[in-house]
């Protein structure tokens, strides 16, 4: 895993200047790559790219980079890991070119493919994430080139006028900032999208003429027009389509067979690594059978990491034991205090180079941290819920939507209305003892905070409006940023054929997922120089999930059908079955205890007023409202502060 930046165009007065400039870039992002950096400028051309590494396989120089491809045609900085790296050397033996390889490396692999069979029919070929930057001399053009999921990001953007226009590039917001024509200018519209889903989608970045690479996306940029075209090369919603209009229509038990082969050889590929290897284990389903296919082809027992809270409701690490000691893992598991946590906070807004307010990045980074002590790669179960079924909204949408929907809108908003109306405390309290008399499966944690948010889906229009309250965090984000954007169109039309369910999953997968979890994911074990591999969004496990029929992920209320049942090949089931807690943290309660000086500093009405992005009453009214107990709007002021406190680091 590395970082890589770079930048096309613009003012190159000397090759010192411009080599120090591209340092300075990669030297912001040291922590995605502390074990060496490699620079590589044609000073004519007006191109330099930059790259910081961390040696996971080919450890030796042979792996170093910026390197150029054998017939020196390209030159590529790459940030990833390619899983068939070994198929990809057999199939240009089979060409019948001679290739002198100098090591082991996927960065040489796939260069020498480029020379072969060119840009795009490589990238097809290869299995894996990542994100590539690569010079092809003979055009004179630049390609950029992301995974298919978009488990590696990749930002990019012209800024600057005149002779100074330059293109810019890189892993990380952090690194373009450093270019001396970066204007850091923040975009309105994206700041009413991140306050509507707690983070920046693609392809927008926080920052104005500043994109994201989407997933399965090639960019290509030539300096002479000051121009670049953007082509895609793989699609999410196409897959997704297809397998819905195509499905597997064999029995039960060998499409599930099937899977498990899958995932298993996937798995295997996932494991190769020439430093310590381990897996993030919460004691869920996903996590749980990716420790399990882990550990029945390993002779050695795996490295498993889970943190604990003493906070009830928080904590799953006694479970995540129970499955470690039944599969004989290597557990480690570190029990954090509410200050463990707290520290992790001030560390944020380096972490994520834009606005980012999903409060489970804490805990992700506490246990990527305490993996981290330990090994240098580790797997994780995420990708599970959105391609087979997992989130309580698809339940919901199951279970009640079907009926709900059909109860005229004036009376749910009647209903709506009555449920809001009682404090979430009494709500959680009264559930509390309604939990202590219903099978364990059955409970639900934090009660008050799921109907509050029920209220408000009850009376929804349509399905449209349905997901997007359900999914959002300020339903509204014309109340409280200042000349912001309305809103964007969430459902597509594409997926007009798909069910209800069928449309929920598909926009998760191709907005949530990369936007979101994979961000979370990036940023915290990258913070701290890991390695995540995500064996879930490996594309052909993506491409099998999406022509299982739904009856096979989603029946009577209970979701991931098709994982269980491979799971509970290797697990009692008695070890799983428990409601879904998520990997959250007690934010509400800080933001009344320990975090309230901290919040009322940085929703100063006065700092707010003088800044200009927020209308600062409606915050204060919340902030008042969320510390007397009233309310719990612990969503909403953690995307206020979480901005805030950005601001302040990124201003």
């Amino acid at each position: 895993m590395c970082g890589i930046v770079g930048y096309l165009g613009g003012e190159f007065k000397n090759e010192k200047i411009s080599t120090d400039i591209l340092k300075v870039m990669s030297d912001q992002i040291l922590m995605r790559g502390p074990d060496s950096s490699g620079h590589w400028i044609d000073f004519y051309k007006k191109i330099a790219l930059g790259h910081r590494r961390l040696a996971v396989v080919e450890l030796s120089q042979a792996g170093h980079q910026p390197m150029s491809s054998y017939s020196e045609r390209y030159v590529m900085t790459y940030n990833g890991e390619i899983y068939n790296n070994t198929e990809i050397r057999r199939e240009l033996s089979k060409t019948g070119i001679k290739i002198k390889w100098q090591g082991l490396s996927d960065t040489e692999t796939i260069l020498a493919g480029f020379d072969v069979w060119g840009i795009k029919d490589t990238i097809s070929r290869i299995t894996g994430m990542f994100a590539i930057a690569v010079w092809d001399k003979e055009l004179e053009h630049l390609f950029l080139v992301r995974d298919r999921i978009g488990e590696k990001p990749l930002y990019y953007g012209w800024q600057g006028s005149g002779s100074n226009k330059v293109f810019l590039f890189g892993s990380e917001l952090k690194a373009l900032k450093q270019h001396p024509e970066f204007k850091n200018e923040i975009d309105r519209n994206s700041l009413s999208l991140y306050m509507r889903y707690n983070y920046v989608p693609a392809p927008s970045s926080i920052y104005k003429n500043i994109m994201k690479v989407e997933p399965g996306t090639i960019v290509t940029v030539t300096l002479q027009k000051d121009s670049h075209k953007i082509e895609k090369y793989w699609s999410a919603l196409d897959v997704i389509k297809n397998g819905i209009n195509s499905p597997f229509t064999e029995s039960t038990k060998n499409i599930t067979d099937n899977l498990e082969i899958n995932l298993k050889k996937t798995i295997s590929r996932q494991m190769m690594a020439d430093v310590p290897l381990g897996a993030f284990l919460s004691g869920g389903i996903d996590s749980s059978l990716v420790v399990s296919l882990m550990q029945a082809q390993s002779s050695q027992p795996i490295k498993t990491f889970t943190i604990g809270f003493n906070e009830a409701g928080y904590n799953e690490a006694e479970f995540a034991k129970s499955v470690a000691t039944h599969l004989g893992t290597d557990h480690t598991e570190l029990y954090v205090s509410s200050q463990d946590a707290l520290d992790v906070i001030p560390k944020l807004p380096k972490l994520y180079c834009e606005p980012f307010a999903d409060s489970s990045q804490i805990p992700t980074y506490l246990v990527s941290s305490l993996a981290r002590h330990h090994v240098t790669v580790s797997l994780s179960g995420d990708g599970g819920d959105e391609i087979f079924c997992g989130y309580n909204r698809y339940l919901f949408t199951d279970k009640l939507w079907k009926g709900l929907k059909i109860i005229p809108i004036s009376l749910r908003g009647i209903i709506g209305k009555g449920i809001k109306n009682i404090p979430e405390s009494k709500w959680n309290k009264t559930f509390g003892l309604v939990n202590k008399f219903t099978p364990n499966r059955y409970n639900v944690v934090s009660w008050g905070d799921k109907l509050k948010k029920g209220a408000g889906v009850v009376s929804s229009r349509d399905l449209t409006d349905l997901y997007q309250r359900l999914v959002s965090s300020w339903q509204n984000p014309a109340v409280v940023v200042i000349e912001g954007k309305q809103d964007d169109k969430i459902i597509h039309e594409e997926l007009n054929n798909l069910n209800d369910i069928q449309k929920m999953m598909a926009i998760d997968s191709i907005s949530y997922l990369p936007d979101d979890i994979l961000v979370k994911v990036d940023r915290a074990a990258m913070g701290v120089s890991l390695e995540t591999r995500v064996p879930f969004l490996d594309h052909n496990i993506f491409e099998f999930a999406s022509k299982i029929p739904l009856s096979m992920k989603l029946k009577k209320g209970v979701g991931k059908l098709v994982l269980r049942d491979i799971l509970y090949r290797y697990v009692p089931k008695e070890l799983i079955e428990r409601p879904k807690m998520g990997f959250g943290v007690p934010v509400a309660e800080w933001l009344r205890g320990p975090l309230r000086g901290w919040g009322e500093e940085l929703l100063n009405e006065s700092k707010l007023e003088s800044q200009g992005f927020f209308y600062p009453k409606v915050i204060r009214k919340m902030w008042s409202e969320h510390l007397s107990g009233v309310h719990n709007w612990q969503s909403q002021l953690w995307a206020v502060l979480m901005f805030q406190a950005w601001l302040e680091d990124n201003a």
